[in-house]
């Protein structure tokens, strides 16, 4: 079993690099919600990661810079379960899935012409249309 967080074939976080705190999650649980700190914020900074190269580094950091504070970590939390484990479990996943998704390079698009036969077909509709409507007409409204 490897000692991080798998993001893709090729990048995993180490675990050591996570901040890890554990508070107290609002929401239903009746007396055991007041007593028990199972809400999970995790936090983790792209800058000083030993898991990306510097140019995985440089599109995590420009794709997640609406998601990253004031000392440059990205903050995930997690409270939708009763255990702590699961929270943390699922914040995981969330960060992998947030950093996976960071990775991805877009396709560049292809610019493609417009075919000349196309262009005059639809002029041709256009004026058979407008021909059309043409006829239509009375011989004293023109």
């Amino acid at each position: 079993m490897s000692d991080g967080i798998k993001v893709d074939a090729r990048v995993e976080i180490p675990r050591d690099e996570l901040v890890v705190r554990a508070t107290r999650a609002g929401g239903p649980g009746g007396q055991h919600v007041n007593t028990s700190s199972t809400r999970i914020e995790l936090l983790w900074n792209p800058t000083t990661s030993r898991a990306l190269d510097d140019a995985e580094r440089a599109r995590v950091e420009q794709k997640l810079v609406a998601r990253r504070d004031a000392e440059g970590f990205v903050r995930i939390v997690a409270s939708e379960h009763r255990s702590q484990r699961r929270n943390r479990t699922e914040a995981e996943a969330r960060l992998a899935e947030v950093v996976r998704r960071a990775l991805v390079v877009p396709k560049r698009r292809v610019r493609t012409r417009v075919p000349r036969r196309a262009v005059e077909q639809r002029l041709a509709e256009k004026k058979a249309h407008g021909d059309r409507k043409r006829s239509r007409r009375l011989p004293n409204d023109e």
